[in-house]
C-alpha cells in the first residue's frame, strides 16, 4: 500500500463531492480525503502500489483542479 499526499485548490465540500465518483471508480484507490482545514487543502490517498502520483495528478487536473505533490 502507498500513501500519496498532494497540495490542491479543492476548497469546499461541494468540490470534494465532485471527485467522489471519479475516485470511487478507480480500483487502485483504497481510501482518500481532503483536509479543508489545512492551508494547502491536502489530498491524501491510500492506494495500491499500482497507482502512480502522475496518474492522480492527471485525474485531478482533468477535473479542473490544481494539484501538486507534497514532499514527505
Amino acid at each position: 500500500m502507498e500513501l500519496l499526499i498532494f497540495k490542491t485548490d479543492i476548497k469546499s465540500r461541494k468540490k470534494v463531492k465532485s471527485l467522489r465518483p471519479i475516485f470511487k471508480k478507480h480500483s487502485d484507490i483504497l481510501q482518500w480525503s481532503v483536509d479543508l482545514e489545512d492551508i494547502d487543502n491536502v489530498l491524501r490517498i491510500e492506494a495500491t502500489d499500482n497507482l502512480s502520483e502522475n496518474e492522480i495528478i492527471d485525474l485531478v487536473q482533468l477535473n479542473g483542479f490544481y494539484i501538486k505533490t507534497l514532499p514527505d
